[in-house]
């Protein structure tokens, strides 16, 4: 009797110190075997699902927008822009873009509005950024730059706003009176443009006239010099 109260005590004791190092217990003789626990996931496969779990998330409560999978064409997604426009837009994208990453971060366009005159707050500049930050990344892309100037032109902006400070600052002037959409707004810049182009050639051919005129009196007074002098030999 002894030794079999022992041995259940020793099996007691064994099971027990397998319970506590995580191994299966043993089975009592004739029973089903238990199975082998799951395999857990691993560490990385664990952090892919939960970094896209945690982007459904916020996709489904708004905080960030799906990615674009399609390729970014201004001449398409902005046909009321001009090429011309649009590359001229691009050179003060790319200027400003001092990293050189395809993006304006805060710190550069805190540089560019301080360039234009009309430096910004650290609020105001993450405020300007929100309002075209489209897949919430903290900084503007070419297409969110572009919007700025969509939205000045179809009146979309706040007059007091930075973003607007900044169309007003840049080669395109969002303030011109009458201007109610952006088809208007183009057309009118063309005109204004046209205009200047037309101011510059007036001037131009003014100052070749009075360069022509200037050299005409110059040879009239060389002639007669010249003939002053042979009637004085």
């Amino acid at each position: 009797m002894a030794s079999e109260e022992l041995a259940r005590k020793l099996e007691r004791r064994l099971r027990r110190e397998e319970a506590e190092e995580g191994s299966p217990l043993t089975a009592p003789l004739g029973a089903p075997a238990p199975e082998p626990p799951a395999r857990p996931p691993t560490a990385s496969a664990d952090a892919e699902l939960s970094a896209q779990l945690s982007r459904r998330l916020d996709i489904n409560e708004g905080a960030a927008r799906p990615r674009r999978c399609r390729v970014f064409n201004p001449y398409t997604e902005f046909p009321e822009f001009s090429r011309r426009l649009i590359k001229d837009l691009e050179s003060m994208f790319k200027l400003y873009d001092a990293g050189q990453d395809g993006f304006i971060d805060l710190m550069e366009l805190k540089l560019m509005m301080e360039k234009l005159g009309a430096p910004q707050t650290h609020l105001g500049l993450k405020s300007m950024i929100k309002e075209v930050d489209e897949d919430i990344d903290g900084k503007l892309s070419f297409r969110e730059f572009l919007l700025i100037f969509h939205k000045a032109a179809a009146g979309l902006l706040q007059e007091d706003s930075g973003l607007m400070a900044l169309a007003k600052l840049s080669e395109i002037d969002v303030a011109l009176e009458g201007v109610k959409g952006a088809k208007t707004f183009f057309e009118a810049k063309v005109q204004a443009l046209s205009s200047g182009s037309k101011f510059e050639a007036e001037l131009k051919a003014e100052q070749d006239e009075r360069k022509r005129e200037e050299e005409e009196r110059r040879l009239r007074q060389a002639a007669f010099q010249e003939l002053k002098a042979n009637f004085s030999t």
